[in-house]
C-alpha cells in the first residue's frame, strides 16, 4: 500500500511519505531504524477502507518517496537532512509525513513545518514526556525531543496525551504550562476546540500504545492505550488542519510476530485518511 516503487513525487500529491530510518539516539532497545521499512511491507496486507472514518485511501493523493540516506555517526548531520526533505514537501506543496526512526527525527520535520506555518500546536501521542533539558548531558535525543520543540515553539502550543512515564521535572514542566491531557471524551472535545483551525503537527510515538499490543518498540510503558482508543482520538482530529504528521518508534524485530508493524501500518493509514479528507 506504501509504496515508493512507483511513486514520482515530481507528480502533485497531497501528502508526502517520507522515511527517516534513524536511531542514535536510543537509549534502551535499537531498531527503530528498520521500521519504515516494516511498516511499508506490513501495509500490504491492510484494506485501503477505514469503516470507523468512512474513507478509503484509493481516494488521498499521497506519494511515498522512500527513505532518505541519512550519513552515520552525525546526529545534526542526519537531522539536517530530514529538515531538508521535510522543506522540499512543504515547498512543493505537499503535507510531509514522516516515518521513524527515533522519535527526535520529529524536531527537524516540526521546525521544517514552522518555518513555512508560522505558530502551529504541536500533538504529541506518547508514553515518554520527552521533556528533558538534557539526557546524560546531550541535548540532542530523543528523551529531549520535545523540550527542544518548546525551546522554539512555546509548551504553551503542544498537547500531550498517553503520557505516563517521565522525571519530576519533566512533570512539573508539563503542569506548569498545562501540556497534560487525555483521551477522555470531555477532553478529546476540549482539544478539538482548543485546536480550531490552527495548523496541526501531529506526531504519535508508538509506544503509546500499551506493550500487550505493541511490543515491537524500543521504550514499551504499562499501561497505554488500545487500538480502539486510538480511533476514537483520530475521529477527533477530522476536520483539522493537518500540516504534517509522523509516526515513529516502531522497532520490529522485536516483535516476531509482525504484529506490530501491522498495528503501525494501520496507524499510518487512519492518519493518512484524515489528512487527506
Amino acid at each position: 500500500m506504501f509504496d515508493s516503487t512507483d511513486c514520482d513525487i515530481s507528480k502533485s500529491h497531497s501528502i508526502r511519505i517520507i522515511g527517516a530510518p534513524f536511531d542514535g539516539t536510543v537509549s534502551f532497545r535499537p531498531g527503530a531504524r528498520f521500521g519504515p521499512a516494516a511498516i511499508r511491507e506490513a501495509s500490504d496486507g491492510l484494506e485501503t477502507w477505514s469503516p470507523v472514518l468512512d474513507a478509503d485511501l484509493e481516494s488521498v493523493s499521497y506519494a511515498d518517496a522512500g527513505d532518505l540516506d541519512l550519513p552515520m555517526g552525525s546526529v545534526e548531520a542526519a537531522l539536517a537532512v530530514v529538515h531538508e526533505a521535510v522543506a522540499d514537501a512543504l515547498n512543493d506543496g505537499a503535507t510531509p509525513f514522516v516515518l521513524g526512526g527515533e522519535h527526535l527525527v520529529s524536531l527537524p520535520a516540526i521546525r521544517a513545518v514552522c518555518e513555512r506555518h508560522p505558530d502551529p500546536v504541536v500533538i504529541q501521542l506518547d508514553a515518554h514526556a520527552d521533556q528533558r533539558e538534557d539526557y546524560m548531558g546531550v541535548r540532542l535525543s530523543h528523551a529531549c525531543v520535545m523540550r527542544r520543540v518548546g525551546d522554539f515553539l512555546g509548551q504553551e502550543r503542544i498537547r500531550q496525551l498517553g503520557i505516563r512515564s517521565g522525571t519530576r521535572e519533566e512533570y512539573g514542566l508539563m503542569q506548569h504550562h498545562g501540556t497534560l491531557t487525555t483521551f477522555r471524551a470531555e477532553d478529546l472535545e476540549a482539544l478539538k476546540y482548543w485546536i480550531g483551525e490552527q495548523p496541526v503537527y501531529l506526531t504519535v510515538d508508538l509506544d503509546v500504545f500499551d506493550p500487550a499490543c505493541m511490543p515491537g518498540t524500543g521504550t514499551p510503558e504499562p499501561g497505554g492505550i488500545d487500538w480502539w482508543t486510538f480511533q476514537r482520538f483520530i475521529q477527533t482530529m477530522q476536520g483539522c488542519n493537518l500540516v504534517g504528521m509522523d509516526v515513529v518508534e516502531l522497532a520490529p524485530q522485536l516483535d516476531a510476530s509482525a504484529c506490530s508493524s501491522v498495528l503501525a501500518a494501520k496507524v499510518v493509514r487512519e492518519m493518512l485518511l484524515v489528512a487527506g479528507s
